[in-house]
Order: C-alpha cells, then sequence, then structure tokens
C-alpha cells in the first residue's frame, strides 16, 4: 500500500508588534499594493486569499493583530493557530523593538518550539534621518541568540515588502512554486502604469 503525501496550500500568517510600527501598511502593500499614510487602530483582522496556481488551489491568512496588550487572549489564540510569524518594530521607535522581544518570549512559550517560523521586519526605513535602531545591533541580536530570518522594509516605498511574505511563505513551508509572491513581482507590470491590473482571486496567479 502506498501512501501519497500531499504539499501544503494553505497557510496563516501572523503579523505581531507594537501599535504604528506599519503592520497593516505592509499587508495591504502586499495585498494590493497601496499605501495608507494614516495610522489606522487595529483590534484583528484576518485577510484571506486564494490563488491559482500551476493548476492547484493556495489560500494565504494573513492575520493583522492589535498593537495593543489589551487583547492577550486573542493574540495567544493567533499564535496557536499559525504557521510564521512576522513581528515588526519601527526603525525610528527603540522602544518598538522592546516589544518585539516580549512578542517572541510568547510566542516561543505558547508553540513550545524554539525553532518556530518567525521572520523579523524593521519598518520605516524611510525615515532616514529619524532611525533610532541600528540594523547591525539587530543583526547580531538575531545571530548570536534569536537565529531568526531579519529583513528591513518600507510600507510606504514598497522596499522588502516581498520578499518579507515570499520568506513567511517559505518557512511556513508553502512550496515555492505555489507562492503567489513569484508572480506579484512588479517587472511583470507595464512599467507605464502605476496600478497593478486587477486580479481575480481564482486566477489571480496562473503559472504553466
Amino acid at each position: 500500500m502506498s501512501f501519497e503525501v500531499k504539499e501544503k496550500t494553505e497557510v496563516r500568517l501572523v503579523f505581531l508588534g507594537a501599535a504604528g510600527v506599519g503592520k497593516t501598511a505592509l499587508i495591504q502593500r502586499f495585498l494590493k499594493d497601496t499605501f495608507e499614510p494614516k495610522h489606522r487602530r487595529t483590534v484583528e483582522e484576518l485577510h484571506r486569499k486564494e490563488y491559482e496556481v500551476a493548476g492547484v488551489k493556495v489560500t494565504i491568512n494573513i492575520m493583522d493583530t492589535s498593537g495593543s496588550y489589551s487583547f492577550p487572549a486573542m493574540r495567544k489564540l493567533s499564535i496557536q493557530n499559525s504557521d510564521a510569524f512576522a513581528l515588526v518594530y519601527a526603525v525610528d521607535d527603540l522602544e518598538s523593538l522592546e516589544v518585539v522581544k516580549t512578542l517572541r518570549e510568547e510566542i516561543l512559550e505558547v508553540k513550545e518550539d524554539k525553532f518556530t517560523p518567525i521572520v523579523v521586519i524593521g519598518n520605516k526605513i524611510d525615515r532616514l534621518d529619524e532611525r533610532q535602531v541600528s540594523s547591525k545591533d539587530v543583526l547580531s541580536m538575531l545571530e548570536q541568540d534569536w537565529n531568526h530570518s531579519f529583513m528591513e522594509s518600507s510600507a510606504k516605498d514598497n522596499i522588502n515588502v516581498m520578499e518579507a511574505f515570499r520568506e513567511l511563505l517559505q518557512q511556513a513551508n508553502l512550496p515555492s512554486r505555489f507562492s503567489p509572491a513569484l508572480c506579484w513581482r512588479r517587472e511583470t507590470f507595464p512599467k507605464e502604469s502605476r496600478k497593478r491590473p486587477k486580479l481575480n482571486k481564482t486566477n489571480s496567479c496562473l503559472i504553466t
């Protein structure tokens, strides 16, 4: 008797971090290629998108969490049910990095696995003159103690947003050829157009 092993085609990602670091902005940039400069307070919001890649339906669930500590039960449930985590801080806010450290400890405690897939993202690198967190210091901490992936990004200028999601999807064990991130490269759209064409959920990422 032989058993067929099915590849993973549904993943759940969670974005965690202090209020105002740009979690929602990163998600909206990935999903819609838009940026809203005005901060909007988030309690908890689940984004669910379906794509068809190489004839296979792929589902990505992205949980956008509150930056407030007022909802510990909701946060714990999100951690329990997720495959990979984005821990987001703002490079112009040193305190937000301390929040990331606390959240990481909570994730490891809930998941009971020190090898839990985590990507640390330093957002808002467009604020060059306001930087408070050195990338070298964060890299040193990650290499010595954490062993997690790290990158800096700007949701405003669309820097490393796609790369962050690609890394998250890979760590969540979604086969790379099924990743919608591979199909949403900016160079695949006309340079003269600033807007991407509308994508249908069922055929937005068809690869042959």
